[in-house]
């Protein structure tokens, strides 16, 4: 059985949550039923089915974002965060 697409926001959305310096905080869930990413209360918000174990939920999040802004992996990273829930990314 295939898995589900993600449920993903519109790029424009998740594009006016970065600021100046190419920020981008992001709350996630590990371990999640199915994978979205959702803007709630000004911030944007990620569900990942992987386990939070050897950044495999870091790794995760990083595509998922991505895939969202319709942009290349390679040029997301992870700023701040790699143990914590709230991370913040740099796009571009």
């Amino acid at each position: 059985m295939a898995r589900p697409k993600p449920s993903l926001p519109p790029a424009e959305a998740i594009r006016t949550l970065v600021d100046a310096d190419g920020l981008l905080p992001v709350r996630v869930t590990p371990n999640a039923s199915h994978e979205a990413l959702m803007v709630e209360d000004g911030q944007l918000r990620a569900r990942v089915t992987v386990v939070p174990e050897d950044g495999k939920a870091n790794k995760a999040v990083i595509k998922l974002v991505a895939k969202a802004m319709g942009i290349a992996p390679g040029t997301v990273e992870l700023v701040r965060g790699a143990t914590s829930r709230d991370k913040v990314l740099k796009v571009g």
